[in-house]
């Protein structure tokens, strides 16, 4: 298992990188099969508003990816909080593997009723857009799409369906389950 870790506004120290080797070396032992695993380590804020430590790592098992992030004023304690959880999110998916299949997607989204107009310019669309994200997305099942969204701890997840050839999107819902959108162009 490959281990990298980078800092944004933070100096990585040997201590610090040799803890967090030491921390992930526990997840080896849930699943033999993570690839390469990618830490960044950043801190934002001030000293007298609070500096926060962010700890997010993202690990690659069997072409999948896990996701787990974590904050708080000690980086250390970051560290712990975020390796926790990504044992779980590691032992959760291990679980999904062993019980394919019996993962179940609610009835189809309804459909929404029409498109709402948009009263505000091309221009100022843009400046509300903070970030963007370019996608590859590849033919999966539904089942396997629920799975990488719960992984990556995402509310939505879009997907190419394996046995459509269209885009869908499988999201959760407020009053617990999931949703499933089919696209049709």
């Amino acid at each position: 298992m490959d281990i990298t870790v980078k800092g944004k506004n933070i100096e990585v120290t040997e201590a610090l990188e040799n803890y967090i080797k030491k921390k992930l070396s526990r997840i080896s032992r849930f699943f033999d099969r993570i690839s390469d695993v990618q830490v960044m380590l950043s801190t934002s804020g001030s000293k007298s508003s609070g500096i926060i430590q962010k700890v997010e790592v993202t690990a690659r098992i069997d072409g999948k990816i896990i996701r787990a992030q974590e904050s708080t004023s000690d980086m250390y304690a970051s560290v712990d909080l975020v390796v926790d959880k990504l044992e779980r999110r590691i032992k959760t998916f291990k679980g999904k593997l062993m019980n394919r299949g019996r993962v179940r997607v609610s009835e189809k989204a309804e459909e929404t009723e029409g498109v709402t107009k948009q009263e505000e310019t091309e221009e100022a669309l843009s400046d509300r857009i903070i970030r963007r994200k370019r996608l590859t997305i590849t033919p999966m099942s539904v089942e396997e799409a629920l799975l990488q969204m719960e992984l990556l701890g995402h509310d939505f997840f879009i997907f190419i369906n394996a046995d459509t050839s269209e885009i869908n999107i499988v999201y959760s819902r407020k009053e617990g389950g999931y949703g499933l959108i089919e696209v049709t162009t």
